[in-house]
């Protein structure tokens, strides 16, 4: 059964504020289908999420939330796989096996990839006083590294993007968190591969877009 809400207006609508790498997923892969949408400013410290009107929408109360018509879809890979089936997208293959490569990297990044630099960004791009422990900044830096160099082999073998020749779905979520990795300061080490990606990435209209100084 999927989620619906009666009595709401037509149209397509993103909630959630475009600070949080995961809103901005959803607005990179809109964009890049040529969708019209509204944005909508939800989640601290803008609004907050905890709210009966919010949590009705996604108990969860986090962001970003989709509203297609009377149709609500929470999860931002879920929500970027859905745009892109329901508007016939290349950036989702038809095929299994391709459909399988984009899904397995939108999950690299959102479960491995992203844990990692967790620490290190509160501290660093953040500048979080409540995350100043050295130790720990290291430890992040080292394992977000690792995940990294993971990225930088697999861009090797391809010689283009994630899952091959074609920009999919999985460089728009792995492409805001290469910008996360540049945005913060740390002495980084040489990945000539991350850095052509990132650079192709950037001179996309909608990357350019999603990718700036203000929205690391």
């Amino acid at each position: 059964m999927v989620a619906k809400m009666p009595g709401m207006m037509a149209g397509l609508r993103v909630l959630g504020r475009t600070t949080s790498i995961n809103v901005r997923k959803v607005l990179w892969a809109a964009d890049e289908i040529g969708l019209s949408y509204t944005r909508e400013d939800w989640g601290l410290p803008i609004r907050d999420t905890a709210v009966p009107e919010f949590l009705a929408l996604n108990p969860n109360a986090q962001v970003p939330v989709l509203v297609d018509g009377d149709f609500v879809l929470w999860e931002s890979n879920a929500i970027i796989a859905y745009l892109a089936r329901k508007h016939g997208s290349p950036l989702l293959p038809t095929d299994a096996a391709g459909q399988g490569t984009v899904e397995q990297w939108l999950y690299w990044q959102l479960g491995e990839l992203n844990p990692q630099w967790g620490y290190a960004v509160y501290a660093l791009l953040r500048k979080n006083p409540a995350y100043s422990d050295a130790a720990q900044i290291a430890t992040s830096i080292g394992r977000w590294t690792t995940k990294m160099q993971i990225l930088e082999g697999q861009l090797a073998r391809t010689g283009a993007f994630a899952c091959g020749d074609a920009f999919t779905l999985a460089d728009i979520a792995i492409g805001l968190s290469v910008h996360r990795w540049f945005m913060t300061e740390f002495e980084r080490p040489d990945l000539p591969h991350v850095s052509r990606y990132y650079d192709a990435l950037k001179k996309r209209p909608a990357g350019a877009k999603w990718m700036t100084a203000a929205t690391p």
